[in-house]
């Protein structure tokens, strides 16, 4: 039996979404039908709908989602009706990576995630006769119901803010993943973040629960880096402002920092984020410019002892990585609502409008 929800649909690159009536199937095996109550919005929706990213239209974006578990499909075992989720990234939990705990590197990360279609090429949303690909990262939570995997699927305490949690699926815990789990400081080392955007933010506020010190920030809007200051970071640079900004960085932590993250993913910011680290040191990037984006670096600067990596959502496993996430919010060590600005669902593309000006660090869809 399907059900009615409302989506957001993406039928034209560079276009604005249009909220439409569709049909969603009911739960498939291993599958869970999800009534959305809030959905984040991250870059990575944003180069869907540019088409950075190739996607089949129409298709329903949406990966940052939270909600009620409506359903659940057979061989679903640790969910059920009632329970708060927040829905992740899709992985197969079956895959060499997938059983070593590393699920972001999952060998069918791709299909599950971009191909706008379950593994048997069926779609989950219909209007009509048209197929709507409803499979965006396993969920598409642009929409008021929802289809997810149930391994990309994280049940949550009932007494948390539901509506806000979705980040928490994917911006936020990349961010705060690639510092804990990827570059894994010691107390009193030191970390500069380039692009103090949700991903960026959420780093800062890892590095403070990591005990990083110092703890640089680096952007170019002023407002930004005073919220850095903030949630933890200990210095900021403005990089448009800052005459030599490696040099400045290098002079805070001198001969330099122990580790750097990228959340830009220019080649000026990455060369940067090489050159303000020490030796030895760990530089992780997480920016995203285009699936063809050629960056050059200075091989002296890995010769050297340095390592540069990159890293997808923050190397975590959701299951494990989101409630310790909810725990450090509850503890008051991971403030993430400070960043988050709410829209209602039919006000998506004033929300996108409001990401891409840089006025909302994150915004955040309400659903009725």
């Amino acid at each position: 039996m399907t059900t009615t929800a409302t989506a957001a649909i993406l039928r034209e690159i560079g276009e604005p979404l249009t909220l439409e009536e569709v049909q969603v199937d009911a739960p498939g095996e291993g599958e869970v039908l999800v009534r959305m109550r809030g959905a984040g919005i991250c870059h990575t929706d944003a180069t869907g709908m540019d088409g950075t990213i190739p996607l089949p239209l129409p298709s329903v974006l949406g990966h940052e989602g939270s909600g009620v578990v409506e359903a659940i499909g057979e061989g679903v075992t640790d969910l059920a009706p009632g329970d708060h989720v927040v829905l992740s990234f899709g992985h197969c939990g079956d895959c060499t990576y997938c059983n070593k705990d590393r699920p972001a590197y999952c060998e069918m990360f791709a299909p599950l995630n971009y191909f706008g279609t379950r593994m048997d090429g069926t779609v989950t949303m219909h209007q009509g006769d048209e197929d709507i690909h409803g499979c965006f990262f396993s969920q598409s939570s642009f929409a008021t119901y929802a289809i997810s995997l149930a391994t990309n699927t994280v049940k949550v305490a009932k007494d948390l803010p539901i509506e806000l949690l979705g980040p928490l699926g994917c911006g936020l815990q990349t961010g705060a993943g690639t510092v804990l789990n990827v570059l894994r400081p010691e107390t009193g080392e030191s970390i500069a973040i380039f692009g103090m955007g949700g991903v960026g933010l959420s780093a800062v506020m890892a590095a403070k629960i990591a005990g990083c010190d110092p703890i640089i920030a680096v952007d170019i809007n002023d407002e930004r880096l005073a919220l850095a200051r903030s949630l933890g970071a200990t210095h900021t640079f403005n990089a448009k402002e800052t005459k030599d900004l490696v040099w400045e960085i290098m002079g805070v932590s001198a001969p330099g920092v122990h580790y750097a993250l990228d959340a830009v993913g220019t080649n000026e910011v990455i060369r940067q984020a090489l050159e303000s680290t020490r030796t030895p040191a760990v530089v992780a990037t997480v920016g995203f410019q285009g699936l063809e984006h050629d960056i050059t670096i200075d091989q002296g600067h890995l010769l050297v002892g340095r390592t540069l990596t990159g890293v997808i959502e923050g190397d975590s496993n959701p299951q494990d990585f989101i409630p310790a996430l909810v725990e450090h919010y509850a503890n008051g060590e991971f403030p993430f609502d400070r960043l988050i600005k709410t829209f209602p669902f039919s006000q998506i593309n004033e929300a996108f409008e409001a990401a891409n000006s840089g006025a909302v660090v994150k915004p955040v869809l309400l659903f009725d």
